[in-house]
């Protein structure tokens, strides 16, 4: 049990450093060097390091910790002290690759370093949530105000977003600069789905006919071997089945002309799935 625990805590830690390393290189290698921002206290952290002489990384822990102290108690303690040390262990890393070992920009192209930055960030902030971590702030306002209120923490997020890159404006005066970074948030926002629930080519089924027994034999030979018959009630009190599958985008067309060969009366709700756990997913 021990070991189990100490294996899982052991790979947690593996992400949140691995997760810290990309962030801090999208954020050294791309957006520094091209003046973009990104989200959360990220962005703000990267906005106040080209309006003073104090490192990203300075800002990092500056904004984060005081926010840390406010929602200690909404995020639970091991999440807490697992958010402080990504939090420093980002800025350290930040600091370090740009004011140690003073690495060049990657690429200095606002658009290239825009689509990439994002992807980096994404890719970071990603493995620190599988970390079961966060990186601090606009993180921790949305679950505090989203415990006092009814605002969403999606909300809150995109709030403090918007504020942050739009400030960036008053600033900078350059509309070019503001677009790019949010054309990098959009990014990051893609990469962190893709790492988290995966690129999966699957469909959601929903089957209603009449020939439920004939149809989930046909769906066993032909398609797979999994599947769910739920019974239900019409709205005028007539018994219902419906078959429930999971099933490759591959086979769609298949599954379809089984249902008119079948059951011309038989329709289909199809759907997307974001995500699948067990079975070997």
């Amino acid at each position: 049990m021990i070991e189990k625990y100490l294996e899982g805590e052991i790979k947690e830690y593996f992400f949140i450093v691995f997760g810290c390393l990309f962030l801090a290189l999208g954020v050294v290698w791309f957006f520094i060097p091209n003046a973009l921002l990104t989200g959360g206290t990220a962005g703000l952290a990267l906005l106040l390091h080209y309006i003073s002489s104090f490192s990203v990384g300075f800002w990092m822990v500056a904004i984060n910790l005081p926010l840390l102290v406010i929602g200690i108690k909404y995020l639970g303690k091991k999440f807490a002290i697992k958010t402080v040390i990504t939090i420093i262990f980002i800025s350290l890393t930040i600091d370090f690759f740009a004011e140690v070992l003073k690495l060049q920009p990657f690429v200095e192209d606002r658009v290239l370093a825009a689509i990439f930055g994002g992807i980096f960030i994404g890719i970071g902030l990603a493995f620190v949530i599988k970390g079961n971590s966060s990186a601090g702030g606009s993180t921790i306002v949305a679950r505090v105000v989203a415990s006092k209120t009814e605002i969403k923490p999606a909300q809150v997020i995109l709030i403090i977003d918007s504020i942050i890159i739009f400030s960036s404006l008053l600033i900078f005066k350059d509309t070019q600069q503001v677009l790019y970074s949010i054309v990098s948030i959009y990014i990051t926002v893609i990469a962190i789905d893709k790492i988290l629930t995966g690129n999966l080519n699957k469909k959601v089924v929903h089957l209603v006919t009449n020939e439920v027994e004939t149809m989930s034999k046909l769906i066993k030979e032909k398609i797979g071997p999994f599947g769910t018959i739920i019974s239900g009630v019409g709205l005028y009190n007539e018994d219902k089945k419906m078959i429930l599958i999971v099933i490759e985008v591959t086979k769609l067309q298949l599954l379809r002309q089984l249902v008119k060969e079948v059951d011309k009366d038989a329709f289909l709700i199809i759907s997307e799935a974001n995500e699948m756990l067990g079975r070997g997913n």
